[in-house]
């Protein structure tokens, strides 16, 4: 999993000066699994950066336009090339609509501060908004958690928010070299409690002399002067050093009178084993289990609790001891909670069943032309077989006939019917809430409309099943090359009936599908009869029409006269040519059922491994049928199964063979007809188009990938 990490602008991610988020950044990315395939960006000035994983935005001041909005944007454009699977914002809030409207991408929210005092966030429309955009957002503290759901219906999103704790190194600790010292680590301004501090601890150490005090921190905006011979100011430290002092240190005061979101320095005091006397502000409770919490917020009250643990050393003793046993939140720990949210927000939203590996019921919103309005001429098209291999596999399917709703919907106010189809499908999503939404052939939806859909729902996986032929040389190239590229950038993946790597034009994520036989609509079984018919082909000009169009070229047509002419013998039986009207519905199968063999013959070049639904058909229901060697259809069946010719005389001669042979032409029949309706069946093809759309890798054996 490839993770970007983008800091919040001007966060000093080094080794000089490090905050809060930096620091539980780079400690949580070097205990991370994915450490080795996380990128962190920022942007300081500093130049010893904390990780090598690190890569400093250099940003180019614009006028009228404000420094995070360039950082963004150049982020935006380093993702593009970094290609992550997620990446994640920490502490800004507002970057998350920057980024959304460029970035196709996962994205978990952090927040290290109070969420109603940041902008984005403040409003509660700003949250609800996140909540809808983003994966996840972590926070935390339970009480950073519980603000950003004020005014806000918690049990609608509560699964989209999580509270993980910031981290500490935990070391080994010798509880008998603890030293008589008292810690302030800190901000040394009124916020923090400095004053409260200074205010008791000159009290505290001339009445014991044998305790001293150290203060690290610094604050140039507020000037609070304390000063005692056993007391010592060492201002800003580099914060290995800090750690290091809090091993000796028996009592640490984290007396803050603002509202902590977290409290790092008591978290990290407790991972050190000193005794923590802390406020209840905030977010400061939960960074200990054994805090001994002031009841006032003043020197007196602070001096009291001071003089009970300097007092009685068995207790101060048996706090600190309790303190640093009962301390969990390790890099290690908190590092695999944030690993087990990165895989819970990446992995696909279907999960296997035990029972012949099929995944979890999924609802599926399947966009294709069912053709309801001609009245069942066209019920047997592989739309409907795709359909019906979702529902055997206990999926939840709702169809949208999209070129039926266009037919229907046309009006002076809407002259193609477009609008009100993308209207009917928003209302579909909204109503059905689809995990997966399917598109075969719907070139009427809109980029906007799945651009919307995508952005209300990050989880959405939208795929898109492609049949006609895309070969260079072929019918319709160049529309046909557009109809699958325009929707590229909300498209998860792409089936087609063309081997993709035969193209002549790259399509990312796109994937090979034999078109599909159904055991409901494939029922013939001609290799147990004795035909009238020896050789049958059909095509179609026109579905919509249903007939023969005057005019009509076909490039099969000339090929067909040159067979015929070759094996005057053979009876044939074509339709879809010359005068012969196309045949549809059940009408096509009666006649079907009265050949021996097929002819699979599709328009243009032959291409690696095109053909058209009539292969399904023809082998399906139990005929000899012959494709051009070109195709490379060898690659599935063997000569027993299938029969491949490489010229028109050697087509015509092993028509000829078969005719004559009719016990071979049987038994190639039969074979074929298993093997189609065994390895080629719609239910595979269904669950191969789950399974490569939402990247799971399961152990099912597809001969044609």
């Amino acid at each position: 999993m490839k993770i970007s990490i983008l800091l919040p602008y001007k966060e000093n991610f080094t080794t000089q000066y490090p905050g809060a988020v930096s620091l539980f950044v780079a400690d949580t990315t070097k205990c991370s699994i994915f450490k080795k395939s996380t990128m962190i960006f920022g942007s300081t000035n500093y130049k010893s950066f904390l990780s090598k994983n690190y890569t400093n935005i250099n940003l180019s001041k614009k006028i009228l336009q404000s420094s995070s909005k360039i950082y963004v944007n150049n982020f935006i454009e380093l993702q593009e090339k970094q290609d992550p699977d997620l990446i994640e914002v920490h502490n800004r809030p507002r970057y998350i609509k920057q980024i959304i409207g460029k970035l196709r991408i996962k994205i978990n929210l952090y927040f290290h501060n109070d969420p109603l005092n940041m902008n984005g966030s403040m409003k509660i429309n700003d949250r609800i908004e996140l909540l809808k955009n983003v994966n996840h957002i972590i926070f935390n503290s339970n009480w950073s958690r519980n603000r950003f759901y004020i005014g806000i219906d918690k049990e609608l999103y509560k699964e989209k928010t999580s509270t993980i704790y910031q981290s500490a190194l935990k070391v080994k600790i010798d509880f008998n070299k603890k030293e008589k010292i008292i810690s302030f680590v800190g901000k040394l301004n009124k916020a923090k409690g400095y004053d409260i501090f200074c205010g008791a601890i000159t009290e505290i150490l001339d009445k014991h002399p044998d305790w001293k005090a150290a203060i690290f921190g610094d604050e140039s905006r507020e000037q609070i002067n304390v000063s005692h011979k056993n007391l010592k100011i060492y201002g800003f430290k580099k914060h290995s050093e800090v750690l290091n002092f809090l091993n000796k240190t028996s009592i640490s005061v984290v007396c803050s009178r603002w509202e902590e979101p977290f409290g790092r320095t008591s978290l990290e005091a407790a991972s050190r084993g000193a005794a923590v006397i802390l406020t209840k502000k905030g977010g400061l409770p939960e960074t200990t289990n054994h805090g001994i919490f002031l009841k006032r917020l003043n020197a007196k009250s602070l001096c009291k609790q001071l003089n009970v643990l300097i007092n009685d050393d068995i207790l101060r003793k048996k706090i600190q001891i309790k303190t640093y046993k009962d301390f969990k939140f390790t890099h290690k720990f908190i590092s695999k909670m944030i690993d087990d949210l990165r895989f819970k927000v990446t992995e696909k939203s279907i999960n296997t069943r035990k029972d012949n590996n099929l995944f979890k019921y999924l609802k599926i919103l399947h966009i294709t032309n069912f053709n309801e309005r001609h009245d069942g001429r066209l019920h047997y098209n592989t739309g409907k077989r795709i359909n019906n291999g979702f529902i055997r596999l206990g999926h939840n399917v709702l169809q949208v006939s999209d070129r039926d709703i266009i037919s229907n919907y046309r009006n002076l106010r809407d002259p193609s019917g477009a609008k009100t189809l993308n209207k009917k499908i928003i209302n579909s999503y909204n109503n059905f809430k689809p995990d997966l939404i399917v598109l075969g052939h719907a070139d009427n939806v809109s980029s906007d409309t799945l651009n919307y859909l995508k952005n209300i729902n990050k989880d959405l996986k939208i795929c898109q099943w492609f049949l006609d032929p895309v070969t260079k040389f072929g019918p319709d190239y160049e529309n046909n090359k557009r109809r699958i590229l325009d929707k590229k950038k909300f498209i998860d993946a792409n089936f087609l009936t063309t081997d993709p790597e035969s193209l002549n034009f790259e399509i990312e994520n796109s994937f090979f599908i034999p078109n599909p036989a159904d055991s409901s609509f494939e029922t013939l079984e001609n290799y147990k009869h004795d035909c009238e018919n020896d050789l049958f082909f059909a095509m179609s000009h026109g579905v919509h029409r249903g007939i023969l169009k005057k005019g009509k070229k076909d490039n099969r047509e000339k090929f067909l006269k040159i067979l015929t002419k070759k094996n005057e013998n053979i009876k044939y039986d074509f339709y879809g040519i010359q005068d012969s009207q196309p045949i549809w519905g059940n009408n096509f199968f009666e006649h079907l059922s009265k050949s021996k063999m097929a002819l699979n013959l599709s328009r243009g070049k032959p291409i690696k491994y095109y053909s058209s639904d009539r292969l399904a058909q023809l082998m399906g229901n139990g005929l000899l049928t012959f494709i051009d060697e070109k195709t490379h259809y060898s690659d599935f069946f063997n000569k027993n199964e299938l029969v491949t010719y490489s010229t028109i005389d050697d087509l015509a001669e092993k028509v000829n063979r078969y005719k004559k042979n009719d016990n071979q032409r049987k038994l190639i029949a039969k074979n074929g007809k298993k093997k189609y309706l065994r390895y080629f069946n719609s239910n595979l093809v269904a669950r191969f188009i789950i399974d490569k759309t939402f990247q799971v890798n399961k152990k099912n054996k597809y001969i044609w990938f």
